[in-house]
């Protein structure tokens, strides 16, 4: 496991953004662990995930222009994310979108820098069914920026649904022609536990929930 997955990991854990039991998710599926990227609250937390974040991306080697932020989690992660990137010495313009059209002062949903023919990353903290990405990238064309690629935290690398073997991220990959790059993965989850004398316990029940509900490569 390559370095930024572990130290994204082990920061999730100790910020009690990674947590491990027995969770319902939205899906109804009895889940073994839950991750909440709402508990990355305090700047030195942020900054440590927006270092994960960015070296994730170096190590795509993706080119873009832009970092753009969906409303709502996706705005502090975008915005973290840009300044860890200036601190390397690349300054770059910075977007985002309201939830709620603004009909006064400057108006509109977009805030921030102009998209129009500029390759833009889109940065959130996970693909659960894809909605809100794909809405981002309609608001990105929209305003004549061309989506480049998606950064998420963690991807569950889970069927989306029964009867589609992709994962939500693989389906948005597929659709829109892009990558989506992902911090850390199920897969690396998986070794994390077995590596980690807390966590061994939680592996079998990480491994048969992957076995059930894991996606499938799609080529």
């Amino acid at each position: 496991m390559s370095d930024h997955r572990h130290r994204f990991l082990q920061l999730a854990l100790s910020a009690d953004a990674l947590r491990f039991g027995q969770f319902t998710l939205k899906s109804g599926r009895l889940s073994p662990y839950f991750f909440n990227a709402g508990r990355f609250d305090s700047g030195s937390k942020m900054a440590q995930l927006a270092l994960c974040y960015a070296d994730a991306i170096d190590d795509a080697g993706l080119k873009y222009d832009v970092v753009f932020g969906p409303a709502y989690k996706g705005i502090p992660l975008a915005t973290a994310m840009a300044c860890e990137l200036a601190q390397r010495g690349r300054d770059l313009p910075l977007s985002f979108n309201r939830k709620e059209v603004k009909d006064h002062g400057e108006g509109g949903q977009l805030i921030g820098a102009d998209m129009t023919g500029k390759r833009v990353l889109i940065v959130d903290d996970v693909i659960t069914a894809g909605t809100a990405i794909r809405e981002a990238m309609a608001i990105i064309r929209a305003a004549g920026g061309v989506p480049a690629g998606i950064v998420v935290a963690l991807d569950r690398q889970e069927i989306a649904s029964e009867t589609d073997p992709r994962s939500a991220a693989q389906a948005v990959a597929e659709e829109a022609g892009i990558p989506v790059i992902a911090v850390a993965t199920m897969a690396d989850l998986l070794d994390f536990a077995s590596g980690n004398p807390e966590l061994v316990g939680y592996r079998q029940p990480l491994a048969d929930y992957r076995s059930r509900y894991g996606s499938r490569p799609t080529h």
